[in-house]
């Protein structure tokens, strides 16, 4: 059999979950994470951009996102991150706004604006704090109320499973994140146990990791994101490099400034002109005037 493919590939990451056929298969994803946050279980979702093979790996307007709506009418974006492309936290509340805001059509009452909610799957640590899945709301800070229920934000950490690799009993959705981190196959048919939509995940891993074209365009993808990662850290290597140098250089010019204001001192101190001792230090007359 073919080397299996990385699930957390964006691209390889919404044929498994985000198609009209694997429909059940993010169901019962969802479920496991709402669970965990003491939401109520789904019985239904609407997929509003299923997966199609006119989804290209290398073209920017396709969005490897999963949107999806309940039946109250709530929308749900599922994104996974392979890569730190930093600024996580506004880039999230950015895209939840817009996933918000696009949803008021002109005319429309603010009523008919309806509960968005963003889970993140992450392939590195973001929150300080040791849980693997963290979830925020709208709440004052001392009381807890909430102000709307509106804003709902999921962030799923791979990282923070480092030290498990075998499946947790009773706890589903970890079994489910070990899959996607990357679990050997060995452990499959424990995590999968009772989980039949799990097994169907792993199935259509298996299923796209054998078919040539499915790992021709996710090869393409990968390449893609691993490009793209090392432009975002070339990026943020060069401005902390010009963040030090711009302070390199501040730091010379207030120590020179202050060299001035010492000769200036000692200057005033000989009773020296104050156009003299400008001309001699290079400050103004009004800096001279305030040392006096």
């Amino acid at each position: 059999m073919s080397e299996l493919l990385d699930p957390k590939n964006d691209f390889l990451f919404k044929r498994i979950f985000g198609s009209e056929k694997n429909k059940d298969v993010l169901l019962t994803f969802l479920n496991h994470i709402f669970k965990e946050a003491n939401k109520p279980s789904l019985s239904e979702i609407l997929l509003l951009n299923p997966y199609t093979d006119k989804d290209s790996p290398l073209d920017k307007q396709s969005i490897f996102d999963i949107h999806a709506r309940t039946e109250e009418g709530e929308l749900i974006n599922v994104e996974m991150q392979l890569f730190n492309k930093y600024d996580t936290e506004k880039r999230t509340l950015f895209y939840w706004s817009k996933q918000y805001s696009n949803q008021l059509l002109e005319g429309n009452a603010y009523r008919t604006l309806q509960k968005c909610v963003t889970i993140n799957v992450l392939n590195y640590s973001l929150l300080p704090n040791d849980q693997y899945h963290n979830v925020f709301h709208l709440r004052e800070d001392r009381t807890h109320i909430s102000l709307l229920d509106d804003i709902e934000i999921h962030f799923l950490e791979l990282p923070k499973l480092e030290q498990m690799t075998t499946p947790l009993e009773g706890s589903p959705l970890i079994n489910w994140l070990l899959f996607l981190k990357g679990t050997d196959p060995s452990h499959w048919e424990v995590l999968s146990m009772n989980e039949p939509e799990l097994k169907k995940a792993m199935t259509t891993l298996e299923f796209l990791s054998q078919d040539r074209e499915a790992r021709m365009r996710y090869e393409a993808r990968q390449k893609f994101l691993h490009d793209e990662a090392s432009l975002v850290d070339s990026a943020m290597a060069e401005g902390e490099r010009r963040g030090v140098e711009a302070g390199f250089q501040k730091g010379i010019e207030q120590g020179k400034y202050q060299a001035q204001l010492d000769m200036a001192r000692n200057m005033l101190s000989l009773g020296l002109d104050i156009e003299v001792i400008a001309k001699a230090t290079g400050l103004s007359q009004e800096d001279i005037r305030s040392l006096s």
